[in-house]
């Protein structure tokens, strides 16, 4: 390498080895823009070839750029899902790529394992005394069965005896009672004819007063006889027959209502040990669920990967969300997990979106399916294909710096990053392919300068520049429709020339037609004119192609 010396005025400029690569870099851009232009620039007789360019007819994209960071379309958030203590006794390491049903995160287990160990002894205690429970229903029911037999048996001889009573003892002792009375009312008038013929033989002196004495003693023998047959036989009727009924009658309600008391009590029992069971059983399913739960509990001492992905710390996540800090604690081996909140996140790094931001204005124009290329800071030479998933519903705010700026999310798909290695929180760029427009005179978007309401370029005359009107149409970020007011062939100067190289300005006649009411400001911009030979937009070409719509309709 040829030494620099002091006189060089590289040296004396302060232009080092990083100056130089700058330069080279300048040079570069100015050819690939005169390059880009597709060989549209022309000399004319000021010298002004490089900023100068023909209009053309032909057709151009119309694109919205954005920015923003690559994402993953899938990713899954990984949390503990302990209800105790959650100590990481193991942890895969962050930006590791893992396969479904690898292991992330060991937890501490063992306060669980005795939970479980103890839980199991509560399970089997609770299965004897169910299992007690149920035998002792069991045996009591068939005693009681047993009970209701013997009572059912009771009811029946009773019964029994009842009918044996009426159909029989009743029956004959009613019959010998009435052939009592008869035979001894028989007996008593045979008697008593007796005796009254005694007397006649006794007049006349046939039998002896001693044997008229012992027929009056026979007779009146078989009247008191006669007597006590009706006796017996009414008392009978009126008395010892209800009374026996009445006691038949009672034995059977005695036996039923024995039965009936048997049956309250059996049944009072067997609902009291019924519930015991119902206890012993909820019981022993609450203790089978403490078991159950512990041991899923358990299982969540190892957090598995439900997918493939790349390992992401939450904590990383959250410190590039917030500049000024973090106060996450780095997850490492004896970390404390807080249940539910996330530890790391498996992106899909298979499937990867864009999601970059648009204004407002320009949120309207982009739709799902929309095409776009993307771009990433990571493969700034890397073209990636891509299909517009949606817009976001909700605007977010430019934050201090532009408190006044609304943002849309637009999230882009991209079609194509196998073997790329994209990350997300990637920084990238989109173009998204919003419309195009075909066989239009056109020219760039650098060229075309304001006046208020009015659009103009500069068109060399002589030895200076005239300011023309146009009328333009459509635009892109780099290529802007003429309705008129320009000729294909035309040379358009692409910056602002020097006052002085003015010749000719707009009429004050066509700025005046142009001009909106006072009061009223003209639909589509605010009121009054921008700043004389102000570009659209904020002085880039980038602006100007937010300046006009997509789908056509004139801009200004």
């Amino acid at each position: 390498m040829t030494p620099v010396s002091h006189n060089d005025p590289r040296r004396r400029r302060g232009i080092g080895t990083i100056g130089l690569i700058l330069i080279g870099f300048l040079v570069l851009a100015i050819v690939s823009v005169t390059v880009f232009l597709r060989g549209g620039g022309s000399d004319d007789e000021n010298g002004n070839g490089g900023d100068m360019f023909v209009a053309t007819v032909g057709s151009f994209d119309i694109t919205i750029p954005s920015s923003g960071d690559l994402a993953a379309l899938k990713q899954t958030e990984i949390a503990s899902q302990l209800e105790g203590r959650a100590v990481v006794t193991e942890i895969v390491e962050e930006g590791a790529m893992v396969k479904a049903g690898e292991l992330l995160i060991a937890l501490e287990d063992e306060d669980i394992l005795t939970r479980i160990k103890d839980t199991r002894v509560s399970v089997m205690s609770a299965e004897t005394a169910w299992e007690t429970a149920k035998s002792n229903l069991e045996i009591r029911r068939d005693a009681s069965a047993s009970q209701l037999s013997l009572a059912d048996v009771d009811i029946q001889l009773a019964e029994l005896a009842n009918e044996a009573w009426t159909k029989g003892k009743d029956v004959s002792t009613v019959s010998s009672l009435e052939l009592e009375k008869e035979t001894s009312w028989l007996n008593y008038k045979r008697l008593q004819e007796r005796f009254d013929a005694s007397m006649g033989l006794l007049e006349q002196k046939f039998i002896s007063e001693d044997e008229y004495k012992i027929d009056e003693i026979e007779m009146k023998r078989a009247k008191q006889k006669y007597e006590e047959a009706v006796i017996a036989h009414d008392v009978y009727l009126k008395y010892e027959r209800v009374e026996q009924r009445e006691r038949l009658a009672a034995d059977i309600q005695k036996a039923r209502d024995g039965r009936k008391e048997i049956a309250d009590r059996a049944e009072n029992e067997l609902r009291s040990l019924a519930t015991d069971v119902d206890g012993k059983a909820a019981s022993l399913e609450r203790e089978r669920d403490r078991l159950a739960k512990a041991e899923g509990q358990l299982e969540k001492c190892r957090i598995i990967a439900p997918q493939d992905g790349l390992v992401v710390y939450a904590s990383s996540i959250r410190s590039g969300r917030h500049r000024w800090g973090n106060n996450d604690e780095q997850i490492t081996i004896g970390t404390e997990l807080r249940r539910n909140r996330t530890v790391m996140v498996l992106p899909d790094t298979s499937q990867m979106t864009a999601e970059v931001k648009v204004t407002e204005a320009l949120s309207g124009k982009i739709r799902k399916g929309q095409r776009a290329v993307v771009y990433s800071d990571a493969l700034p030479d890397t073209a990636l294909a891509g299909e517009v998933l949606g817009v976001g519903v909700l605007a977010e705010s430019g934050g201090w710096r532009d408190p006044n700026r609304r943002d849309y999310t637009v999230r882009v798909l991209l079609t194509d990053t196998n073997g790329h290695g994209l990350k997300p929180s990637m920084r990238c760029r989109a173009s998204i392919y919003v419309g195009r427009v075909d066989d239009v005179l056109h020219v760039p978007v650098q060229a075309i300068f304001r006046e208020g309401p009015v659009a103009f370029v500069y068109q060399p005359e002589g030895s200076g520049y005239v300011q023309q009107p146009v009328e333009v149409g459509r635009s892109s970020e780099m290529y802007i429709e003429i309705l008129g007011g320009l000729a294909e062939g035309s040379s358009v100067l692409l910056r602002e020339p020097p006052p002085e190289r003015i010749i000719r300005r707009l009429d004050p006649e066509t700025l005046q037609a142009k001009r909106p009411m006072a009061g009223r400001p003209k639909a589509g911009g605010p009121r009054g004119a921008r700043a004389k030979g102000q570009r659209p937009g904020h002085g880039g070409g980038k602006d100007a192609a937010k300046a006009a719509p997509a789908g056509g309709g004139q801009s200004g």
